[in-house]
């Protein structure tokens, strides 16, 4: 398991293949915010609990416990934290870890 410094959030490395990688995202609290970056890999996830604003090619949509997502790969993508957030993410291929 992989614990960023400064708060509770963890990525926890659930499964990984040669061409899928699933991690779960746990814990990240409000004022958690992400520079702008795009990603290698495409990313799907779904999320378990909470709520956050995930930018993706500048179009802004608000995601809450039950809500899914994508993030293209390449496409630059931010995202806020509202509420204490959780979510389950398959990035292809495997993000690095």
């Amino acid at each position: 398991m992989t614990t960023s410094s400064g708060n509770s959030q963890t990525e926890q490395p659930l499964a990984r293949g040669e061409r899928v990688g699933l991690r779960m995202w746990q814990g990240e609290q409000p004022g958690t915010d992400k520079d702008t970056h795009a990603s290698p890999y495409e990313t799907v996830g779904y999320v378990l609990q909470g709520r956050a604003e995930l930018t993706v090619n500048g179009q802004t949509q608000t995601l809450a416990e039950g809500d899914s997502y994508l993030v293209p790969a390449g496409a630059p993508h931010t995202y806020r934290i509202l509420e204490t957030f959780s979510a389950l993410e398959a990035t292809s291929p495997p993000a690095e870890q």
